[in-house]
């Protein structure tokens, strides 16, 4: 039997983490407890957890900090939890290098369906080939690989995702709905501030000029077109 998904609950509120400890619990994953961003680092330099969920706000290294500093040395999927619910502090959250972000109070339904989300990888599209060659791009699926002309760029989880979507459908406009359903699943069809977010990180790693996108272009009030090059 495979392992179960390692999840680290970070957040300095104890009946909140008893709440999440039971509930994930529950549903067959490996939980560890932090109250406090400090905590959690501690804890991830012996256990490597496969999602993070934090608060925002806690003393000292607060969740967008964490979310910073986990980003320099790895690519695990991280989801936010707050009672902020101003576009700013989601997107602040989402820059620092969170993949999803879940208001105060959330229903456990809600929060178990983003965590479903945040482990799977896009789905398999009837098992397309594992290396994608297209353009200036080379996207090996199954390592979670990506070279644009011939020089390798990082990404994390949700990049790759929203990436290997477009790149499946070079040439055709995906509606914000389409790619937040893909890529968050059903509960974050509105969330159109996360594909400004992760699409502007995408152009800062993929793109010559950023400020020029041709890789990934904008359909205004639509959504988005993957251009792969010649």
């Amino acid at each position: 039997m495979p392992d179960p998904p390692h999840i680290l609950v970070v957040d300095d509120e104890p009946q909140i983490t008893r709440v999440l400890r039971t509930s994930l619990s529950a549903q067959g994953y490996d939980i560890r407890v932090a109250n406090s961003g400090e905590m959690a680092l501690e804890i991830m330099k012996d256990w490597s957890p496969n999602l993070i969920i934090t608060d925002l706000s806690m003393p000292s290294v607060d969740g967008v900090q964490l979310c910073r500093r986990v980003r320099a040395v790895s690519q695990i999927p991280i989801v936010v939890l707050s009672v902020r619910d101003k576009e700013q502090q989601k997107v602040e959250a989402l820059d620092a290098g969170a993949d999803d972000y879940v208001t105060k109070p959330f229903g456990m339904n809600e929060l178990l369906a983003r965590v479903r989300a945040n482990l799977r990888r896009v789905p398999a599209e009837n098992e397309p080939d594992a290396i994608i060659e297209i353009g200036d791009f080379h996207i090996d699926t199954a390592a979670h690989k990506v070279l644009v002309r011939h020089k390798e760029v990082r990404l994390t989880p949700k990049e790759f995702d929203l990436l290997l979507f477009l790149a499946r459908r070079p040439g055709k406009v995906v509606n914000h709905r389409t790619l937040l359903g893909a890529i968050w699943g059903g509960q974050s069809t509105e969330q159109v501030e996360y594909l400004r977010v992760f699409v502007g990180q995408l152009r800062k790693k993929l793109e010559p000029d950023a400020a020029s996108p041709r890789y990934i272009v904008t359909e205004p009030w639509v959504g988005y077109r993957f251009e792969p090059g010649e």
